[in-house]
């Protein structure tokens, strides 16, 4: 196997990554479908991590390094979208498939190859990844989303698609909202089920209390314009493994009062509600539990 033909790039943001490069670019090594290019693009670290950057540069081929300044987007989520697109628009060549890959990953070396492959067993596939597993309890345990989850730490469009969702937001809820805007112009969108990758750092871990987590998804809630009723029943579903996840109710309501901005794209808005539709929530309710 191949990945039949279709080639790959991949993006990878990073900030204070010494810890997780060497393994990444092991895993990237590793493959049995080697990408076009891999380029690590800086958001201001004060660690190793562009040292180690450019000494995988100058030991692999297809590395390229850059950097860019993240205070023009102090939002949550804003400089990893920048760090992606900017990235991306550097490349030489246009691939089929281009990768934004978090920096805390690992994965099996068949994986990329699976990837194409299924992109070139579906011509209609506009955004995927596989399942995203984390250490818990010693076991490596997949974790699931609702609608047509795509984890953001392993995001693979193809490249036609990722033209048609361009500009992405910078702000947390981004890769929502992309996936929308694909399936409004007739991509599908989803994760592949049998095809996983390890995330060595928690969902989260790196973004403060488990409290703040968790507002900060309501207000990224807001900002997509879900649905009260869909929040308060994700909030419940949430809080049965931890407790925190009411305060994404505290960061809806505080940002619906404060009439912070939504965003502006109506169709997103629209699809997103009827997505989360009271009669669609046995089926969300069965997504989240991996079935």
């Amino acid at each position: 196997m191949n990945g039949d033909g279709l080639q790959y790039a991949v993006v990878t943001p990073v900030k204070d990554e010494q810890d997780n490069l060497d393994r990444l670019a092991a895993s990237l090594e590793s493959q049995t479908v080697a990408p076009l290019a891999w380029v690590i693009v800086d958001t201001g670290s004060t660690d190793d991590t562009v040292a180690i950057a450019e000494r995988l540069r100058e030991r692999l081929p297809f590395v390229r390094t850059m950097s860019i300044d993240e205070s023009v987007v102090p939002s949550r989520g804003g400089p990893v979208v920048r760090a992606f697109v900017t990235g991306a628009a550097s490349l030489d060549v246009e691939p089929d498939v281009v990768i934004k890959l978090d920096a805390d990953l690992s994965f099996k070396p068949d994986y990329f190859e699976r990837l194409l492959t299924a992109f070139a067993a579906d011509p209609g596939l506009g955004i995927t990844s596989g399942i995203c597993t984390e250490l818990r309890n010693g076991k490596w345990t997949p974790l699931f989303g609702t609608r047509s989850n795509v984890w953001g730490a392993s995001r693979a469009y193809r490249w036609t698609c990722f033209q048609e969702v361009l500009p992405l937001e910078e702000r947390k809820g981004w890769d929502e909202i992309d996936a929308i805007k694909a399936q409004i112009r007739g991509w599908r969108v989803g994760t592949l089920v049998d095809v996983t990758f390890r995330h060595h750092r928690l969902e989260g871990s790196r973004d403060g209390s488990s409290q703040a987590i968790w507002f900060g998804e309501g207000v990224a809630a807001h900002y997509m314009g879900y649905r009260f009723s869909y929040l308060l029943a994700r909030s419940a579903w949430r809080a049965r493994e931890n407790p925190a996840a009411v305060a994404m109710i505290g960061g809806f309501v505080r940002a619906a009062l404060r009439r912070e901005a939504r965003c502006s794209d109506p169709e997103v808005r629209a699809f997103l509600r009827t997505e989360q539709g009271l009669w669609r929530l046995p089926l969300r309710l069965r997504e989240s539990m991996g079935r």
